[in-house]
């Protein structure tokens, strides 16, 4: 997913490391930087279309789908709906389906790793219909009769994300002034109070090991024991000694989505912070989204 240096984006953030005088790091920020989709809060929805994006309330399902549910019955809390249509011209990379519907539904969540999940793709939407659970879902408090979420409508925008405070080679930036490139990931970013997800990019965290975390579930079912390395060898071992492999694995771990704590939405991760949502970049290109891992940071 690294940056064609013909692309428009490439071109854009050259201007940008120009503008700062960070040019020093910029062999580096061009084979890091990824080409990511920003969703934004647009207006409270109050539901007259359906099969457009959505945050929060309820979903629009198509005919005959099952709310989904976790493993002891409790009914999954809706967080978003995405038209992949409308993402579609967003998304640099190409990585997405470029139609269809995608659905995001969480359990409770705790602990924050593997957390209960559901993601849905529908191809081929076809009638799509406001769907209200029947009873109180995992996230509702039981004493309030009221949406989980407040629901927004959603817009998309293309961004360039560049590696965040976890994941940033300082030694490879070689920077006086790292203050101003971090200034400069934030401005990219865009991530006001309006921005609510982030799909492509670099997870925030305090370490760069959300993907190795995820790859080990996806691919071993096994727990993360916060330890790359250890684990490292674990999937070097599982495809048979190929360490280049294994590490490959790891790179090619997606983040599908992050969903930040949204004040109007009312979002709230544990202290403010973010869910995450991983699969295998291969999965993703045969759009399977049957096999997701999902996650939680919070400082």
């Amino acid at each position: 997913m690294s940056m064609n240096l013909d692309n428009p984006m490439t071109i854009e953030l050259k201007r940008h490391l120009e503008e700062r005088e960070l040019t020093a790091a910029e062999h580096y920020l061009l084979s890091a930087c990824k080409q990511g989709v920003r969703l934004d809060l647009v207006q409270r929805d109050e539901y007259e279309h359906t099969g457009g994006s959505r945050v929060g309330g309820h979903p629009d399902l198509p005919e005959h789908t099952a709310w989904p549910v976790m493993k002891d019955g409790t009914k999954m809390t809706f967080l978003a709906q995405l038209n992949l249509a409308e993402i579609a011209p967003h998304d640099n990379a190409q990585l997405l389906p470029q139609q269809g519907m995608l659905y995001f539904f969480l359990g409770i969540d705790e602990p924050a790793y593997n957390i209960e999940h559901q993601v849905i793709y529908v191809e081929q939407a076809g009638t799509l219909q406001l769907q209200k659970p029947d009873g109180i879902t995992a996230l509702q408090d039981e004493d309030e009769d009221r949406e989980e979420f407040r629901p927004y409508t959603v817009s998309a925008r293309s961004s360039l994300e560049l590696p965040n405070y976890a994941y940033a080679d300082e030694e490879a930036l070689d920077l006086e002034d790292i203050e101003s490139y971090y200034d400069l990931v934030d401005e990219l970013a865009d991530s006001s109070s309006r921005n609510w997800g982030c799909m492509f990019g670099y997870p925030v965290g305090q370490h760069d090991d959300a993907e190795v975390e995820a790859a080990l579930m996806l691919l071993m079912n096994e727990h993360y024991d916060y330890s790359a390395e250890r684990s490292l060898e674990k999937l070097t071992t599982n495809f048979g000694g190929d360490r280049e492999r294994a590490e490959q694995e790891v790179k090619d771990t997606v983040m599908l989505l992050e969903i930040d704590s949204s004040d109007p939405v009312g979002f709230l991760w544990w202290d403010c912070g973010v869910i995450h949502f991983f699969m295998r970049k291969e999965d993703l290109l045969k759009r399977d989204f049957s096999r997701t891992y999902c996650s939680l940071y919070s400082s």
